[in-house]
């Protein structure tokens, strides 16, 4: 019966697809085994609260976002790495998993691969596989994003080398020590670029008094952001409400003011690295010496960050190919090689897959 069962099992796969997910605080990334990654939106569902429809979904939500009337709320279902609004979650699986099944024209329901951040609670894991499963997935199976990360960077994770990589997405910053195909040591620290949004939105309030809303604050740190060097020319014209009189305004900011507003922030996963360092053991922390620190996520793109981190902790720091897809291509290299990669993925209950 196993044999028959492993058969039947290779039969539906022969017809069916399967899809990695980066299921991100701020964009979702969909990767189709044999196709490559398929689709990039932003983690932002518009909700029709009258009557409980999708009214949509990535891209298109979020230029809807601070423009909406008062019966259609913009959410974004993520907060930290995590599911904080699972029916919202859900609804999005279903849109991007029923999306991938029309264009690769299939009727049977696909296996999908999840990233998650690390050390996040059985309870967090149950809830992205049973979104991903309620939204009409067949299997759903779960691997830690550093991990996927480090895949997508082609690191040796699956030999006795120790390698480290730190993946600053949207909600965490997922910092790890890998070596033998497991993480030796890690840290899940949920303050990422959503964070130094919310800095810089403060930091104009505090200095400008002016309010802004969290598209202009994402729009000045991708455009201004620099953790070295002092170039006053760079401007952007922010434009929101003043919070004396309540009245439109516009204000001039500078690289300066952008350095200043995420400088704390930036200083936290610094330490926060430090702190890994310190715990990680001798022979895995020479290979790291030799190999040198590897960066990816959307904090890899901030000019400085890795030459500040190199100084900081006296070890070579290397921004992985194309950093922002990192995680969705480490999916994408276990989907296509789940013989090799099976061992590494983890269930609902944080432990090893069964063979699959």
């Amino acid at each position: 019966m196993k044999l028959f069962g492993k058969k039947l099992d290779t039969f539906i796969g022969a017809f069916s697809t399967d899809i990695g997910i980066d299921l991100g605080t701020a964009n979702t990334l969909v990767y189709v085994k044999g196709k490559g990654i398929v689709l990039s939106e932003p983690t932002i569902v518009a909700i029709n609260k009258k009557t409980g429809q999708l009214v949509a979904v990535g891209n298109a939500a979020k230029t809807m976002q601070g423009r909406t009337p008062a019966h259609i709320e913009v959410v974004r279902p993520l907060v930290e790495g995590v599911i904080s609004d699972f029916e919202v979650t859900e609804e999005m699986l279903v849109y991007l998993i029923n999306k991938v099944r029309d264009e690769m024209r299939t009727l049977i329901a696909p296996r999908v691969l999840i990233g998650v951040p690390c050390g996040i609670t059985n309870v967090e894991m149950r809830a992205a596989r049973d979104a991903a499963r309620n939204a009409g997935a067949r299997d759903v199976f779960l691997i830690e994003e550093p991990m996927a990360a480090a895949i997508g960077a082609k690191l040796p994770v699956s030999k006795a080398v120790g390698s480290m990589i730190i993946d600053i997405g949207g909600g965490t910053a997922n910092i790890a020590v890998i070596s033998y195909g497991g993480i030796v040591t890690a840290r899940n620290l949920r303050l990422a670029g959503d964070h130094l949004n919310a800095s810089i939105v403060s930091y104009i309030r505090d200095q400008f008094k002016v309010l802004v809303g969290e598209n202009t604050a994402e729009e000045a740190k991708v455009r201004l952001a620099a953790i070295t060097g002092s170039d006053d020319s760079k401007e952007l014209v922010v434009r929101g409400r003043d919070v004396v009189t309540g009245l439109p305004r516009e204000v001039v900011i500078t690289e300066v003011d952008i350095r200043d507003a995420i400088s704390q922030s930036v200083d936290t996963i610094v330490e926060t690295v430090r702190s890994v360092l310190e715990i990680t053991p001798p022979e895995v922390l020479a290979d790291i010496m030799q190999r040198g620190i590897h960066l990816s996520g959307g904090g890899a793109l901030i000019p400085g960050f890795a030459t500040l981190l190199e100084e900081v902790i006296g070890v070579p720091v290397i921004v992985v190919p194309d950093p922002l897809r990192a995680v969705v291509r480490g999916t994408g290299i276990v989907l296509e090689n789940l013989d090799m990669y099976e061992e590494i993925l983890i269930d609902s209950e944080g432990e090893l897959t069964p063979n699959l």
